[in-house]
């Protein structure tokens, strides 16, 4: 029988051991991640027709750098607030607001996301955060799984062939980079910490 070890991600390194300082210390954090997911979401790069926002790679570093726990949690307060009508979305408000918002063609994507930081969070407790290749392959697959989520949602919506050719293509270089740049952050990180 194998043994499941589980290590501890980056934030474990600020927070304190136990009781409510831990708690309150906790929610502070997913707050801040709220707020990097939405300012990750406004931030785009222009590459031609589609605008590419930064919030995945925001959600690859939250969810390495958070553990699954709160990682989750954080997504799951950003959706909140997103459903509550804030407008933390890349498209909001012009494009709508709320749970309207959400049901719409990046629906998918954004139920994408909270898997996303599930993955990614469950590899960095193993301690993949502290290996490029492992964590490039946990996000890569983090990714993959959203993208396919995101895919089939506005497949739904508008059919398949223009779901893949607007929804999945003009995306997946961008994201490829944005994979490889987190799998390479979060260990450096780690190796900054371990020579200081």
């Amino acid at each position: 029988m194998a043994i499941v070890t589980t290590m501890r991600p980056l934030v474990s390194l600020a927070l304190p051991e136990k009781g409510a300082t831990r708690l309150m210390t906790q929610l502070l954090l997913a707050i801040v991640g709220t707020l990097v997911l939405t300012l990750s979401a406004k931030t785009r790069v222009l590459l031609g027709p589609v605008d590419i926002s930064m919030q995945t790679l925001a959600v690859f570093l939250i969810a390495a750098a958070f553990g699954m726990r709160l990682g989750v949690a954080t997504l799951l307060l950003y959706m909140a607030e997103g459903a509550m009508g804030f407008p933390v979305f890349q498209g909001t408000p012009e494009k709508g607001i709320g749970i309207a918002y959400m049901l719409g063609s990046t629906g998918g994507y954004l139920a994408g996301f909270v898997v996303m930081a599930a993955i990614v969070g469950w590899a960095a407790d193993r301690g993949w955060d502290r290996h490029p290749v492992k964590l490039f392959n946990a996000i890569l697959v983090a990714e993959i799984i959203m993208m396919a989520m995101g895919f089939a949602w506005l497949a739904l919506l508008i059919g398949p062939e223009k779901s893949w050719q607007f929804g999945v293509v003009p995306f997946i270089v961008g994201d490829l980079i944005k994979v490889a740049l987190a799998a390479s952050l979060v260990p450096a990180v780690w190796s900054l910490l371990k020579r200081s």
